[in-house]
């Protein structure tokens, strides 16, 4: 028997963080239906008809009534999940980029682990390239898209994302890593093929400004979370009481 049978498809909750995609996000939820799972929107304070649309493709739709980003946004859609009890969530984008066609993979192979991410190298930008190596080396990861946010989590996974600890985090990719990790939690790829935007340009990478920001933030997000680095910091306020 395969992971996948032996996984029902009602127990997994596609959790889509969205804002202003009335253009594309009909067709990602009208696929992603199609292969039998259910569809949760965040819709971070659209100001287009992306919740109408989003609705009329047979999603269910909670709307924000400001922009909380695409993190806290998917984070909402996580205490949805386990508040209507989803043993499983994958977060995936509503612009088009994450094929529906892997998630029949993504839930067979969370049987063996925590967090499962879809990983896609190929679609590395330059910027995304240097962050990637960069939080490899500071972190200590082993796995390759670290930006990803295709993604899978089991019900233990859920619960740590879903904590106040979680809340802060500016995006989805490396500080939500290193939580996880902390809690000792499995995490693997597999390999998937990604698609070109539809329309609109990545957040974060789409400038060489954004791409500093990201560093910048997220390298005081991983200095703030190394035990040695923790523990020196400890013994010196210690050393000055």
């Amino acid at each position: 028997m395969s992971h996948t049978s032996a996984i029902d498809k009602s127990q997994c909750l596609v959790i889509i963080p969205a804002m202003n995609e009335e253009n594309t996000i009909g067709e990602v939820i009208r696929e992603v239906i199609a292969k039998g799972f259910a569809v949760l929107v965040i819709d971070d304070g659209s100001t287009d008809n992306t919740i109408t649309t989003a609705r009329s493709c047979g999603a269910v739709v909670i709307p924000l009534s400001f922009n909380i980003g695409a993190w806290n946004a998917t984070q909402t859609g996580v205490r949805y999940a386990l508040k209507h009890h989803y043993d499983y969530i994958i977060s995936m984008d509503a612009d088009g980029q994450h094929s529906p066609e892997t998630l029949p993979a993504l839930l067979a192979t969370i049987a063996h682990h925590d967090v499962i991410i879809a990983s896609c190298l190929q679609r590395g930008s330059l910027g995304r390239r240097i962050a990637w190596s960069f939080f490899k080396k500071m972190a200590g990861f082993n796995f390759n898209d670290l930006t990803s946010g295709f993604r899978i989590y089991n019900k233990t996974a859920m619960l740590v994302i879903a904590s106040r600890q979680a809340t802060l985090l500016e995006y989805q990719d490396v500080g939500v890593l290193m939580l996880l990790m902390q809690h000792n939690l499995s995490i693997a790829e597999i390999e998937t093929t990604m698609s070109c935007r539809i329309e609109g340009k990545s957040r974060i990478f789409n400038s060489w400004v954004q791409v500093f920001y990201y560093l910048f933030y997220t390298s005081l997000l991983c200095l703030s979370k190394i035990t040695p680095i923790k523990r020196i910091i400890k013994q010196r306020l210690i050393t000055n009481q």
